[in-house]
């Protein structure tokens, strides 16, 4: 094939592309590409310059937003036998497969990337009329500069590394394409009809905690409830009635003369004869009540005094309601 004929098809493609309405970067694009590449032979070939060029193109497809499966031919030109061969003109071609890693964001700008495949080359032996056949491994690097979204620049290097000889040439060159039918720009938004303004609900009224909590003093190892302590002991059972959703849980208490059973068993007591007020006398629905007892293990005073062993021979209970503001 001639140079004439590969850049014709790359040319070819590049027009063909412009005619595609969606023009964007992205998964699902596809990229052509005209290049020309610097070679730079092994000294094992023979060559009277160990240097020629690559002309060529590529197809690629974004497998994603940032990877890239690229196909491309190229044939070399300007190499040269040596010694009496000197005058020869080596013919030979390249064919590759790279996968491709971009980064940055898929738009205008500068994408960096790096690449590696394999390829196969095909190249005029130097000194005689055979052709060398050859598998390479290639890796390279470089960077593409969209001008748009659709138009790209790019420079970059290649070690192509001969698997068949053991050696290793290089290659580095520029190249033009386009880019064309990526999936990752957004579609545009839809048209959206007007619709009249709904009025907006009410704002929900506040809601307060309110709280009514109780405190039964005993006597020392009694588990009667003393007269004095049955208005308080009312209000709580009010504010149940008038709150019927509410429940509430009586906890007995003693201070910490006598063994730890006995106290368990007086606190209990002490907590039952509270929770009957508040049921037999007052008419709270017993299951809203229950009755627990602690024994000595929660005293809120000093047991050392007499004091404080007064203010822990006690009943307690506390009841919470959600009210409208």
């Amino acid at each position: 094939m001639k140079v004439k004929n590969t850049l014709g098809v790359v040319i070819g493609s590049i027009v063909a592309a412009t005619s595609f309405g969606a023009l964007a970067q992205g998964q699902g694009a596809v990229e052509v590409e005209g290049f020309v590449n610097r070679y730079f032979a092994d000294s094992q070939r023979d060559f009277a310059h160990d240097e020629g060029n690559l002309f060529g193109g590529s197809i690629g497809y974004y497998l994603t937003d940032d990877v890239e499966l690229a196909l491309s031919y190229g044939e070399y030109h300007d190499l040269r036998g040596e010694g009496s061969a000197g005058s020869k003109n080596i013919k030979g071609n390249l064919t590759d497969l790279k996968a491709i890693y971009h980064f940055g964001q898929p738009t205008a700008g500068l994408r960096p990337y790096v690449s590696a495949g394999f390829g196969h080359q095909s190249i005029g032996d130097a000194n005689g009329s055979g052709r060398n056949h050859s598998t390479l491994a290639i890796a390279g690097a470089g960077a593409k500069y969209y001008f748009t979204e659709m138009f790209y620049a790019r420079a970059g290097v290649d070690a192509l590394y001969n698997i068949d000889q053991g050696d290793t040439e290089w290659q580095a060159g520029v190249g033009v394409g386009l880019n064309f039918g990526g999936g990752s720009k957004p579609a545009p938004a839809p048209v959206v009809a007007a619709v009249e303004p709904t009025p907006e609900p009410a704002p929900e009224p506040a809601m307060e905690t309110v709280r009514v909590e109780l405190d039964v003093k005993f006597d020392f190892d009694k588990d009667r409830v003393k007269e004095e302590s049955y208005g308080d002991i009312k209000n709580l059972a009010d504010f149940m009635n008038q709150y019927p959703q509410t429940t509430t849980t009586v906890e007995g208490h003693t201070d910490s003369v006598g063994s730890d059973a006995y106290n368990q068993g007086l606190s209990e007591r002490r907590a039952n004869a509270v929770r009957n007020v508040l049921v037999n006398q007052y008419g709270v629905d017993g299951e809203r009540v229950n009755a627990v007892g602690y024994g000595e293990t929660r005293p809120v005073a000093d047991n050392a005094s007499d004091s404080g062993r007064a203010i822990n021979r006690r009943v307690e209970a506390e009841v919470e309601a959600q009210i409208k503001q």
